[in-house]
Order: structure tokens, then C-alpha cells, then sequence
């Protein structure tokens, strides 16, 4: 199968982050199957979602990771021209939800199965495809946890995030959690009768925003825009009516940090705060909701250069939005982002992917796997 034709049968499964996998986790596990390759499941504890890992050569010598994951957002937003989950093409564009974000990717990876089973491979390629990385890669630590155990440490994991076919070195870091504050309802007339939610809220949520303007103070990153860590609150959720003193109110915070910063670290006096209203009365919960940190691959690690010379393009140094990449480099595996189409059409109606994006990484696992054959 053509890398087009694959991409049109994984843009029809509607694997919408958060929801359960099993229809493209298992149409993938067949197309291996049918070229002889058996792919590894590892469910996470969600119970109804799994990662998958394959390796095709040595897998007792060390390889390169080929990393993306199945998961795509919802296509719920109004814009689209046609079915988000039924591939169109129009000239040289793909649409589709995914087609960018990011299983344009995965289409090229799988249709290089039948090549890369049959050369002589002297170092192994490992595709790991995983679940929930639209929710903070949720489903990835699971299964690099397990990689000690799949094959030897690998040389490097290649993030097929769209970059425009242009390798990443580096990429800020996330945190997110949500914090819900219970008080005590009654009618508005008598405010000391009841606990408004909604005001203790209030303090947590000015302490947000003090602490968003300290960061833009630095410290500072100048290969990031922008070049510091930032924090806001995403969601707010709160009361009934206004003549009722509110019960709850919920929000949702998110940090995320350059290099060297623990993005859950700038969420901490949030939290601090939270957990000092039942002090007051108050009933708090504090979630944390994803993280992973921050990647940052040295400009002369051979990683690097290893893409300039399969891609003929300079890495750039940096991007704001994150990836599983940080999660490889802390288990001690060297990472880059290199992907075909571009980000800026991700997560919009009408997401689409050139299909001669699909040629150009095309073209770049064919001049890695001449570099791993024997």
C-alpha cells in the first residue's frame, strides 16, 4: 500500500483523543502482520487505549526510534468542507483531521514496511506509535518504561511532528491541572450563611495571573517565542444563577516552560493555595491533569546532524509547542522533531497535508535506512 492510501484508511478511524483506540490499534497490527512483523500492544491503565511498539531488524543493536502517536482532537468545530474522517483530495492537498497532526506520518512509516523487511537491516528501526498525546502524552511514558525490555538502548527517536520536514532541537516544556473548590450554596440575600466558591477562586486565580507577568521577567530563552515561561488559565466553570451563592467553581491552569524549568514547579504556589482553603471552610481538589518536560538536544549531538545530512536542511533551534521528545531525552534517549506539513494547520477545520510533504519524509527514511543497512 501507497503511503496516500494508507493515510486514507487512518484518517477514517476517528481515534479523537480521550476515547478508546482499539478499531486503528488493531487495523495497524493486521497491515504488520500481513508483511510478517509483529507489533508489541501496551495498554495503559485506562483499560481500553494501547501504545504499539515494532521493531524490524537486529533488535539486539542499538536503532532509531520512529515516534508518533494515533490519537487525534475532536473535529467538532464548524469549517469543515467536507467529512473530517474521510480523506479528500484537491490537487496536491490531503484533508482530514490528522492528515497533518500527525498521521501523514505514521502513513509514510507503515508504507515503508515492506522495504524495510526485506533489506538487511544492520541497525533496527522501531516504530512507537502511541495514545493521548493531544492530552499531554499520556500515553507514551507507558511505553518507554517498557523499552529496556523491546530492544536495545536506542541511538536516537525521531518525533514526526510536522516541521516541515525541517529537524527541531528543542521544545518548551507542559504542565496542566485543574483545581475544583467546593463551598456551601444558599440564597444570594444572605452571603453569610453560605461560602462562595467562586471568590476563593478569585485569589487563585489573580495569584495566576501575577505569576504570568513575573515570568515574562525571565529567566529567558532566545531560541523560544516567546523566550520565557508562561502560565495561564485555560477553563473557568462556576455558579447557577446569581441570585445563588455558588457552590463550586472549577478552573484549569497550565504552565509551560524553556529548557532547564520544571513546568509542574510553576504551578506549585497554585497549589499552595489551594490547599490552604480548607483552612477556611472551603473543600479543594487539585489535579494534575498532564506533564512532560522540555527537550533540548545539543546543536552538535550526532542526532542532530544525523537530520541535517538526511533532510540537506539546517535544524532550527527551537519551537513553543511540546512533544513526547522531552519524555525520550529524560529516559536518556537523544530526540529530534522532523515531520512533513505544518503545524499551523493542526488542530483547524480543513487540517490538511501535501502529498508531495508525504514524498520529501518519504525520502528521508529511505536515506536512513540506506545508512542502516548492511
Amino acid at each position: 500500500m501507497q503511503a496516500i492510501e494508507i493515510l486514507e484508511r487512518l484518517v477514517g478511524f476517528p481515534s479523537v483523543v480521550g476515547t478508546p483506540n482499539g478499531e486503528i490499534v488493531g487495523w495497524i497490527r493486521h497491515y504488520l502482520q500481513r508483511h510478517g512483523i509483529v507489533a508489541t500492544e501496551i495498554a495503559g491503565p485506562e483499560g481500553d487505549r494501547s501504545n504499539l511498539f515494532v521493531t524490524i531488524g537486529p533488535r539486539e543493536t542499538p536503532g532509531y526510534i520512529l515516534s508518533g502517536h494515533m490519537d487525534v482532537v475532536p473535529a467538532t468545530e464548524g469549517g469543515w468542507s467536507s467529512d473530517p474522517f474521510r480523506l479528500r483530495a484537491e490537487t496536491d492537498r490531503l484533508y482530514g483531521r490528522g492528515t497533518t497532526d500527525m498521521k501523514g506520518f505514521l502513513a509514510v512509516v507503515l508504507a515503508a514496511v515492506p522495504a524495510l523487511a526485506a533489506a538487511q537491516l544492520r541497525r533496527p528501526f522501531h516504530f512507537a506509535f502511541s495514545y493521548d498525546e493531544e492530552a499531554g502524552c499520556r500515553g507514551v511514558p507507558h511505553m518507554i518504561a517498557r523499552l529496556p525490555e523491546l530492544c536495545a538502548p536506542p541511538l536516537g527517536a525521531i518525533i514526526g511532528e510536522p516541521s516541515g520536514m525541517r529537524a527541531i532541537r528543542a521544545h518548551k516544556g507542559k504542565a496542566a491541572a485543574r483545581l475544583t473548590v467546593r463551598g456551601r450554596s444558599g440564597h444570594s440575600s444572605r452571603p453569610d450563611q453560605g461560602l462562595n466558591a467562586i471568590h476563593a477562586m478569585t485569589e487563585v486565580l489573580a495569584r495566576a495571573s501575577a505569576e504570568a507577568d513575573r515570568l515574562t521577567q525571565g529567566p529567558f530563552d532566545p531560541g523560544f517565542e516567546p523566550p520565557y515561561s508562561s502560565l495561564q488559565v485555560g477553563t473557568l466553570k462556576g455558579g447557577q444563577a446569581v441570585n445563588i451563592i455558588p457552590e463550586s467553581c472549577e478552573a484549569e491552569f497550565e504552565a509551560r516552560a524553556i529548557s532547564g524549568i520544571d513546568p509542574a514547579k510553576l504551578l506549585a504556589p497554585l497549589r499552595t493555595m489551594a490547599e490552604a482553603l480548607p483552612q477556611r471552610g472551603f473543600q479543594s481538589e487539585w489535579r494534575e491533569l498532564s506533564a512532560y518536560p522540555a527537550l533540548s538536544l545539543a546543536a552538535d549531538a550526532p542526532l542532530a546532524h544525523l537530520l541535517e545530512e538526511l533532510t540537506g536542511i539546517e535544524p532550527l533551534a527551537a519551537v513553543s509547542y511540546g512533544t513526547e521528545a522531552g519524555l525520550f531525552q529524560r529516559a536518556g534517549i537523544d530526540a529530534i522533531i522532523c515531520g512533513p506539513g505544518d503545524i499551523a494547520r493542526a488542530h483547524r477545520p480543513d487540517e490538511f497535508i501535501l502529498a508531495s510533504e508525504l514524498l520529501a519524509c518519504q525520502g528521508m527514511i529511505e536515506a536512513l535506512a540506506r545508512r542502516c543497512t548492511a
